[in-house]
């Protein structure tokens, strides 16, 4: 496709037409602007990681399921660069899904609502004994 004509098709979308179909492919979007400004990956590593992705055996035709290959090759790099296993992605992941299960309606979901989530004390100070 020239520029011409993509330019041509991208004129003809509707003015309120959302450019993410779910808030976390935006996130998945601006995430991976950062980490590439950031210095962890050029653009040419990423459009091979987003490449290989895409052309997996099972991708829609239609392209439906194009973000969750955006965001499995944001996983496959940032564990090639050693920032983060799938492992961790995977616990962190499930972390958050249990604290938007625990939160209640209304309520901003906060990774300190996981039920798993180690419950931290706050130290309290001694009981006067040896303070001056």
């Amino acid at each position: 496709m020239s520029r011409r004509e993509a330019k041509s098709a991208t004129a003809t979308l509707p003015a309120d037409a959302p450019v993410f179909a779910e808030p976390w492919q935006a996130e998945a979007f601006a995430m991976t602007v950062a980490l590439h400004d950031s210095g962890l990956f050029s653009w040419s590593e990423w459009a091979d990681a987003l490449s290989a992705e895409v052309k997996q055996p099972g991708a829609a035709s239609d392209g439906h399921d194009y973000y969750e290959h955006w965001l499995a090759a944001l996983e496959n790099l940032l564990s090639a660069k050693g920032v983060a296993d799938k492992g961790d992605v995977d616990a962190l992941a499930a972390a958050w899904e249990r604290a938007a299960h625990a939160t209640p309606h209304g309520k901003p979901i906060l990774l300190e609502n996981d039920p798993s989530r180690p419950k931290v004390v706050a130290a309290r100070p001694a009981s006067g004994i040896g303070l001056t």
